[in-house]
């Protein structure tokens, strides 16, 4: 099926029924995750997708990539949900047009979910896989980029801590979307058009288990933030986490971390799943994709003589 343009007002209305209907405190994430996954039939793929299901760090997992193009370079992508919903169905669409816009083998891991498995269970399969594509598939650290939304965005910077920190290795660069950082922070305002408090508290909760809420790979934005890679994240202004996402980029700049940041208005958190069907969204997407290939693919003078 090839992409279209539904207005935002229309969209939006759609949506505004359908969330709060999934991420609701008061449902079993079993449930939760039944409706998502029920959900993602509208977020089709761009022609010429190739998924490759495997295992990865002994998760299961897709490689993304498109037919007849020889890709360069991997992202690892790492979905959002509170991390306690989410899965690859979610979010094959999203990580198929990273792949297409940046020409790389796209890796989307299931990594392990709250509340069976809280932290930092998720971060471990996060690592874990990461340095299995170096190990196993070939790639070098500055060849792989970490990518992820919402919680996977909270993810990804805390796998590119302890990859840092716990084993010298730096990704090539860090792609957020929406990034949840700081699980301990209380949403300012009750929702968004997408996500709540309470469900979001919940979540937190979930995830957290019987851990400590001080410790930096639960909330990265509290952690090490000097020697990360180039950094870009996207977030609404409409957002419960636009105030978090600000203080992230605030924090990274801070600390000489290269970032660029985009501050939307008018879509909704993580409105870059949607891109087969809002335009904006899609352009956000692409956007991403020209920074991440940037990273893995840098322009050498001998492209441009």
């Amino acid at each position: 099926m090839r992409d279209i343009n539904i207005p935002l007002p229309l969209t939006k209305a759609v949506l505004r029924r359908m969330f709060p209907a999934i991420f609701n405190a008061r449902l079993s994430y079993p449930m939760q995750r039944k409706l998502m996954d029920l959900g993602s039939v509208l977020q089709w793929l761009p022609g010429d997708t190739v998924v490759h299901r495997l295992r990865l760090a002994g998760r299961p997992a897709e490689k993304l990539t498109v037919r007849g193009r020889s890709a360069e370079g991997a992202v690892l992508y790492l979905h959002g949900g509170g991390y306690a919903v989410g899965s690859l169905a979610t979010h094959r669409s999203l990580a198929a047009r990273l792949a297409h816009h940046t020409g790389c083998a796209v890796y989307l891991l299931d990594y392990r979910l709250a509340p069976e498995h809280p932290f930092p269970a998720g971060l471990d399969d996060a690592v874990a896989a990461f340095r299995e594509l170096i190990a196993d598939a070939g790639y070098r650290a500055d060849q792989i980029a970490l990518a992820g939304d919402s919680a996977g965005g909270g993810l990804s910077l805390a796998t590119a801590q302890r990859l840092i920190a716990q084993h010298g290795l730096t990704p090539a660069a860090l792609g957020l979307i929406a990034p949840w950082t700081d699980p301990n922070v209380v949403p300012e305002k009750d929702s968004d058009l997408v996500i709540n408090r309470a469900w979001s508290r919940a979540c937190a909760a979930a995830y957290l288990g019987e851990g400590d809420s001080q410790d930096t790979g639960y909330a990265p934005l509290r952690g090490v933030l000097e020697g990360l890679p180039p950094t870009y994240v996207q977030v609404d202004v409409s957002e419960l986490l636009h105030s978090q996402c600000v203080e992230l980029v605030a924090a990274l700049r801070a600390a000489g971390v290269h970032v660029r940041f985009t501050e939307s208005q008018g879509l909704w958190h993580v409105a870059q799943a949607q891109a087969a069907f809002v335009a904006p969204a899609a352009a956000a997407v692409r956007e991403l994709a020209d920074f991440l290939k940037e990273a893995v693919q840098p322009v050498s003078m001998r492209d441009l003589g």
